[in-house]
């Protein structure tokens, strides 16, 4: 299936879109990284540098009926039918939506893991839930142990959510590295610095410089647990610099398995105006242990 809306000069490698860099200073003030948010989000023109697809009206009528689809808070995505088709035949297909533990969660984090619920329900997709706390702890200024109890907190906040234990797995990096690092190992011998510096930009540790090799790593999970199957990664817009290196990986077949699909989802709004609600910044947030 030929890549959507590659950028000139584009060849097979989707990482070639604009680097963090290009995007903070091209796209009429905004920035969206991974790591930063600000501004007033222009939303199509971002689809245009990541190249990712909208979402057509024909494929919101297939996917199970959520508001989050119908108010077009998804809105865009890759490799969106390879999911469809296998959910609506019964054939295996995955979820894999996870969570950075670097504070108390708010609504905004949660909206991937309601609509991942619904999907299990309707089609029995099977969900995969990564706690990246190795990320957390390399990119924030938080030590292991605070890192932690936020994990154990936003674990049971995840586990509220009801998901079907028999249709759930859950990784945590750190607590789960036996499995987690050989993988990783194996799929950074195929993931260059000059990817992970044109994706990401420079980054400030040797650390951050291999993670996109972790984060490969869980989006591709369900297909070394479970073999070749549409693997679906909902997520905010601001999170598909990982899936597009992912997809590079994937594409080199260092190990048997096809490109995981992304839906992209607008960003719940802060309570102070542009950008995202975040759990870690000065702004407040509506998080899930407030008082009503």
């Amino acid at each position: 299936m030929p890549e959507p809306s590659d950028t000139p000069n584009s060849t097979d490698s989707e990482t070639n879109a604009a680097s963090p860099a290009e995007e903070s200073t091209a796209t009429d003030g905004f920035t969206v990284t991974p790591y930063a948010v600000d501004g007033k989000i222009d939303y199509e023109k971002l689809l245009e540098r990541f190249g990712a697809d909208p979402l057509t009206d024909e494929q919101i009528e297939r996917f199970p009926d959520h508001p989050l689809l119908r108010r077009w808070t998804f809105y865009a995505g890759r490799d969106v039918d390879d999911y469809l088709e296998a959910a609506a035949a019964g054939d295996p297909h995955a979820i894999v939506t996870g969570r950075g533990p670097s504070g108390p969660m708010h609504l905004g984090h949660v909206l991937p893991l309601y609509l991942a619920k619904r999907f299990q329900r309707e089609t029995g997709a099977t969900v995969y839930i990564p706690l990246s706390d190795d990320e957390k702890f390399l990119a924030k200024d938080q030590s292991f142990e605070s890192i932690g109890e936020h994990a154990r907190e936003n674990l049971r906040d995840i586990l509220a959510v009801g998901f079907d234990p028999d249709r759930t797995r859950i990784v945590v990096d750190t607590a789960d590295a036996d499995v987690i690092y050989p993988i990783a190992v194996r799929l950074a011998k195929h993931l260059t610095p000059a990817t992970v510096e044109a994706v990401y930009g420079e980054q400030d540790t040797v650390g951050l410089q291999f993670y996109p090799a972790v984060q490969a790593t869980h989006l591709l999970f369900p297909q070394l647990v479970g073999g070749r199957q549409p693997t679906l990664v909902p997520i905010a817009v601001d999170q598909d610099p990982h899936v597009r290196v992912c997809r590079d990986v994937a594409a080199k077949e260092a190990l048997p398995v096809d490109k995981p699909g992304a839906l992209l989802g607008r960003f719940l709004p802060s309570l102070e105006g542009p950008g995202k609600m975040s759990s870690s910044g000065s702004a407040p947030s509506i998080e899930l242990t407030d008082d009503p």
